[in-house]
């Protein structure tokens, strides 16, 4: 195995902008979806390709990643439960921060927090943190198939674009106990119309 090989198709290699800030480096490719990228109602399947529009550019800390992701999220609709596909087109931009200068910002800001930053290590860049942050906070928390979505009947689940007359007859509740004993009245009115005849 080449060790020099990026471990995923969203690590990229910082050589190919290297550390001379201003240099550029921009790059079109497509990226396999890691494991859990999503929701639990909506998410991009693993493995799934991702279109990647990214943008290297050196400054002195590192290496500014500019880009866009594109890809395809899938789900059901909260509403009627239908399969739905939904476009995810998003912008990002990070910080990857040399090793050499992470160590020096920690130095001088005894707060920084070494979480909040993003390292180039071994010279390569993961995107994979960068795209979560990205992606997961902008897809929607409950999606739909569209807007005006009747969903499904809440007495039998029935759905309800496929028939929008469809209703259920509804006893105010207030009356619903006399609805209860209308048999008894009936099985009444019987006995004493059996003992008259008698």
């Amino acid at each position: 195995m080449d060790r020099n090989a990026p471990a995923s198709t969203l690590v990229l290699d910082a050589k190919d902008v290297g550390r001379r800030p201003g240099s550029m480096h921009e790059v079109d490719l497509q990226a396999e979806a890691p494991a859990d990228f999503g929701t639990e109602v909506l998410s991009v399947p693993q493995g799934q390709s991702m279109g990647l529009q990214v943008r290297m550019e050196s400054v002195h800390e590192g290496v500014l990643v500019t880009g866009t992701v594109s890809a395809t999220a899938v789900g059901a609709c909260v509403r009627c439960l239908d399969d739905l596909d939904l476009p995810v087109d998003t912008r990002f931009q990070e910080l990857f921060v040399w090793p050499d200068r992470a160590k020096h910002h920690r130095e001088v800001d005894a707060e920084a927090d070494e979480q909040d930053e993003h390292q180039i290590e071994d010279d390569r860049i993961d995107l994979e943190p960068v795209l979560r942050d990205a992606v997961l906070p902008n897809l929607p928390f409950q999606p739909v198939c569209r807007d005006d979505c009747p969903g499904l009947c809440s007495e039998c689940g029935a759905r309800l674009a496929d028939d929008p007359e469809h209703h259920h007859e509804q006893i105010d509740p207030r009356w619903a106990a006399l609805e209860a004993l209308a048999p008894l009245a009936s099985d009444a009115g019987t006995e004493d119309n059996e003992e008259k005849r008698n």
